[in-house]
This record gives structure tokens, sequence and C-alpha cells, in this order.
């Protein structure tokens, strides 16, 4: 799934990316900032009652996206080389933030409101198996296909020939991925449909909030569509392999933590494909 856009990402174009200071910070900060404060008022807000579902929710808005964004945004038409660029720059800051982040989300700040917390464990190591996982491996595949066939082949033939034969593994890999995950998880889905719902409400107000935050913020900053549409959807995804892995090896396989994670991505695929589409709908603004 990951493999087709970031072969498409013209890496050369890379150092462009970065000029735009202003709509990266915007970037940074919707990531960093607000992203992780809004999940978390989102989850006290609805799960406040439910604290283990709390915890697992707020554990997503820890975990910035850094793999579905880029296929989300190749769906959407958004800018391949600025999404890379995004995505590597919150790989950093995933690595080396998240663990403080947990901390202060899920210990410190609930115990400073009277809540009751959790202490989470994990280390910049898992965290960078995750990032490694999930990112440098589709990553390291598409530059050096890119690379190698662009050598070989020149930079016509691989964008109309082999980019074109490759781009319909992105669906498909979608499709199955969504099947393969409503199959595994359909009977518990339907054993308690309750608490699917209220996990999922405060995460598709998220991605609503969040989308629309990076486009419009985007868009009133002067960038084209494609970097508006791509700071939406690197606003609003989340890296719900890094936030399921917590939870299972802070609270267990069988936890409501790790249940949470699990109704995520459940959430995050439908919702994301819809916003898809409002970023399409919303592309005359820009002419």
């Amino acid at each position: 799934m990951m493999y087709p856009p970031l072969a498409k990402v013209d890496y050369s174009k890379m150092g462009i990316i970065f000029s735009d200071t202003k709509v990266l910070w915007v970037s940074l900060l919707l990531n960093w900032i607000v992203g992780p404060i809004l999940m978390f008022g989102l989850a006290v807000l609805f799960l406040h009652n439910y604290p283990h579902y709390m915890v697992g929710v707020i554990l997503i808005g820890l975990a910035r996206c850094i793999a579905m964004v880029i296929v989300w945004n190749d769906l959407a038409s958004g800018n391949r080389e600025y999404c890379a660029g995004l995505v590597a720059l919150n790989s950093v800051f995933q690595v080396f933030l998240f663990s403080a982040y947990a901390w202060i989300f899920i210990y410190w700040l609930p115990q400073a409101l009277g809540m009751h917390s959790y202490q989470i464990d994990i280390s910049i190591r898992d965290i960078s198996e995750s990032v490694f996982i999930y990112l440098g491996i589709p990553f390291l595949a598409g530059f050096i296909t890119r690379a190698v066939l662009v050598f070989l082949k020149g930079k016509t033939w691989f964008g109309e020939e082999f980019c074109s034969r490759i781009g319909y593994l992105t669906l498909i890999a979608l499709l199955f991925t969504i099947i393969v995950m409503f199959s595994l998880k359909g009977e518990i889905i339907l054993s308690i449909p309750l608490d699917v719902i209220k996990i999922a409400v405060p995460l598709v107000i998220y991605f609503g909030i969040m989308f629309l935050l990076g486009f419009f913020i985007t868009k009133n900053l002067g960038a084209d569509y494609s970097k508006a549409t791509t700071s939406a959807f690197t606003a609003a995804g989340n890296n719900f392999e890094l936030a399921i892995a917590v939870a299972i090896s802070s609270f267990g396989l069988n936890s409501p933590e790790a249940f949470t994670g699990v109704v995520g991505p459940l959430v995050e695929v439908p919702a994301l494909i819809i916003l898809v589409n409002v970023a399409l709908k919303l592309k005359h603004m820009f002419k």
C-alpha cells in the first residue's frame, strides 16, 4: 500500500519543500501541539467515565501519522514530495518526543486534573522500530526502485509506464486491509457495538477538525491545492500501528486500551476516505 506512492516521489525536489517555512511551521504546530491537545480534550470530554478507552484514544492522538497519510495524500492528488518531507520530519519528532508526550498526557496531566493516571513504559528503540517497519522499509523500496529504473529506462518511461502499472496496487492493498481488519475484529465489534461508537465519536470529530484546520490555514497562507491537501491529511492522520503496539506492551493484548487502538483504524479508514472526497470537491477553490 505504501510502496507505489513512495516510488512516485521525486526525491530530487525534497530540498524545495522546506523552503516554505510558514507552511512547514503550521504543519508542525498542528501535529505536535494542536493535535495531541485536541485529542486529549476530546478523550476527556467523551470518555472520562471510561478511563481505559480514554487512555487508548489519547495514545492515538500522540502517535502522529507517518504511513497512511501518504496513501490518502496520493488519492487526493496532494503534493507527493511535500508529503514525503513532512512524514520524514514527523518520524524524527516521533522518535524523540513520543515517550515524553506519553508521560505528559497520560500520567502527569490527568493527575494534575485529579483524574486517574497511568505510567507508560516505551523506549526510543521501540518507537524507532515502528517507524522503520511502517515507513523506512517502503521508503527504501520506493527510493531504490525510482533511482534504478530512472537510471536504466529514463524519467519519462518511469513516470508513464512503471508508475501507471503499479498505481492500482495502493487501492487493492487498501481494500485488502479494510477487509482483513473488519473480518478479524468483526465478532468483537458486534459484541460491544456501543463501546465502538463511544470510541468512534471523538475520533471522527478529531479527524474532521484537524483536516479542516490543516486545509484552510495552509490555503490562507497562500499554498496551492496540493500543499493544502497534504497539510490537511498530515494533520488528521495518526500512526495506529505505534498506538496499538504501545497499548499492548503497556496494558496487555486483551486490554481495553489495545481494543481502542484496534478500533482506531477501523474508524480512520472510512473517515479519511470521505475526507479524500471532501478535498477533491474543495479543489475548485484554488482555481
